[in-house]
């Protein structure tokens, strides 16, 4: 038995979930979202908390109740609550704003790098930090991963953008020496 599937979802109050077949809709505080379920996984809800039981022992069966039971806690979580993900800008010169909703990165090239964020995502940004919001937990996970691949945070000057507590890990330069004639 999987450890995490087998572990109940509590269902925290303001959020209400609706099972369609393997259509499973969630609503909360922050939103709503649908998420699909695969058909053999069943769902039970009782007092209060929702949990996941898989049909059988075979490999795919197994492999999806860990899954279902996290994707569906997430999205509970995240109607309820939500995600977000910090970004921080190194360099000189490097920085971020917003222009109504898009966002506007100074990042050393020779042009602004603009980007149009998806509808369910709020960005907000001040010249060296970057906070992405919403409530799908995959798609803020996404989203920030696209803004810190438009300049990676480089091992020799730690310039670039990074997650706030990032470790980035730094090199020793390349060093002039007296060779050998």
């Amino acid at each position: 038995m999987s450890r995490i599937g087998k572990q109940p979802i509590s269902i925290p109050e303001g959020v209400n979930i609706d099972v369609k077949e393997n259509l499973v809709t969630v609503k909360g505080p922050k939103g709503s979202m649908d998420i699909n379920v695969h058909k053999d996984m069943v769902l039970h809800i009782k007092d209060g908390s929702l949990s996941v039981s898989r049909p059988s022992d075979n490999r795919a069966h197994r492999s999806l109740h860990g899954t279902t039971r996290m994707i569906l806690h997430n999205g509970i979580i995240g109607v309820s609550v939500g995600f977000e993900k910090d970004l921080e800008i190194h360099g000189v010169g490097y920085q971020a704003k917003m222009q109504g909703n898009r966002l506007m990165l100074t990042l050393g090239f020779s042009h602004e790098i603009h980007f149009d964020p998806p509808e369910e995502i709020s960005i907000t940004a001040n010249r060296s930090e970057i906070k992405v919001s919403g409530i799908d937990k995959q798609l803020v996970g996404e989203v920030s991963a696209k803004i810190r691949s438009f300049r990676k945070p480089e091992p020799y000057k730690g310039k670039g953008i990074r997650y706030k507590g990032e470790y980035v890990r730094s090199k020793q330069g390349k060093t002039v020496g007296g060779g050998e004639d």
